[in-house]
């Protein structure tokens, strides 16, 4: 994402030098008034990290979602002895999440890939999560997204003098029309069914306004009839791989006591590259006092190498700054993989991670090359097809 990134400084760099005019908004949400804030018609289908009430809410629905689990297998909830759950997260990294398209689809074809009753994704995590959500059946979905998508599918470069006065340095029309074509209404019904079954789909963005992770309950939102279900689904898989300054923000139309504002949503990555809950949702403690017992397996998948790349930084203050960002975003993924690692251990949870091996060097000279991906896609299935062995902990740990 560097290029993306030093394109972000340019523009950032320039827009506070002329104090040029942005494209207008509705007014933001009253710092007062957050966590009252709702989606018109669509109530209760999103946490703010940080709200004691959403955390709470968050928690209600780990519950609910074990109830519903037990009801369609027929199982009493006073059933100790209960079958294994597996949790996938994935993360962001752009055109790099043809790691993630390949490794499903080859741990599909080896035979052994389980069913998830947790995914969550942010970035490109999050336009794969809900493909990777349904399974085996859209397997082929994921592999022609990350194999036969180029530049061109994804965005259109703006010109100079609109860029600056516009929102980002490119236009993503091509992106809306992608994921309209992809995630249809009868997708929607289809993880709707799986939510009634304790499943549960989660993506996360970053509410700018407020400057606050915002985890969306994708699942909530598939089973509802509203007519706005499905733009609000697509909006937010749009807004959480909506990398700020390089791709236009999402706007989300919201309402307190009737009142009609928005909020800017932007890369779930700004704030966390990979998520699975909140750290205060003690798994284990609740588990214990409702008496449930059951094996949970979690599998991280980090669409980065572990290890910093090199490069020659040529003493230049876009070089610099752009090197800087891309420092920041790789030290922020890799405190994500230790925090989850942490609260995995302390709930009891199976950690595994997987992440793009140091020995894959096609070279990438574009976002969005299409013979990188390819080639990356190809590396990552055999590796899954051959039995991928699985980090038990972040690097370092080991």
């Amino acid at each position: 994402m560097r290029n993306i990134l030093i394109g972000y400084v340019i523009v950032l760099m320039t827009l506070t030098l002329t104090g040029c005019a942005s494209p207008v908004r509705q007014h933001a949400v009253p710092d007062a008034d957050q966590s009252r804030a709702q989606i018109p018609r669509l109530k209760n289908v999103r946490y703010t990290i940080g709200e004691p009430q959403d955390m709470k809410a968050f928690q209600l629905e780990a519950m609910g979602a074990a109830r519903r689990e037990f009801k369609y297998r027929g199982l009493s909830e006073a059933q100790k002895d209960l079958p294994p759950v597996n949790f996938l997260a994935v993360s962001g990294g752009g055109d790099n999440g043809a790691f993630t398209a390949g490794l499903l689809n080859g741990w599909s074809d080896s035979g052994t890939r389980p069913e998830f009753k947790l995914v969550t994704g942010v970035s490109t995590g999050g336009l794969i999560a809900p493909f990777a959500f349904l399974g085996q059946e859209y397997d082929n979905n994921l592999k022609d997204f990350y194999t036969n998508t180029s530049a061109e599918d994804i965005m259109k470069p703006r010109w100079l003098v609109s860029a600056l006065f516009s929102d980002a340095i490119a236009d993503n029309t091509p992106l809306w029309r992608l994921v309209g074509k992809e995630v249809t209404r009868e997708m929607l019904d289809k993880i709707a069914a799986e939510y009634e079954k304790g499943r549960v789909l989660l993506v996360g963005t970053t509410n700018l306004d407020s400057r606050r992770p915002v985890i969306w309950n994708m699942t909530r939102i598939a089973q509802s009839k509203d007519t706005g279900a499905l733009k609000l689904f697509h909006s937010i898989m749009i807004a959480s791989a909506a990398i700020p300054g390089a791709f236009p923000p999402v706007m989300i139309d919201v309402e307190v006591d009737g009142e009609k504002y928005q909020e800017m949503h932007v890369d779930g990555g700004t704030s966390s590259q990979v998520f699975v809950y909140p750290p205060s949702l003690h798994v284990k403690e609740i588990a214990k006092k409702h008496g449930v017992q059951r094996e949970r397996n979690l599998y991280v998948i980090r669409n980065d190498k572990a290890d910093p790349s090199w490069s020659d930084t040529e003493r230049h203050i876009i070089d610099i700054a752009g090197r800087s960002i891309s420092s920041l975003i790789h030290t922020q993924g890799m405190g994500d993989l230790y925090r989850i690692f942490l609260t995995a251990k302390r709930d009891g949870i199976a950690y595994n991670l997987a992440f793009i091996p140091p020995d894959f060097n096609v070279e990438h000279k574009e976002e969005f090359d299409t013979a990188y991906m390819r080639a990356l896609y190809q590396h990552a299935y055999d590796l899954a097809l051959k039995g991928y062995k699985w980090h038990q902990s972040p690097p370092g740990f080991e």
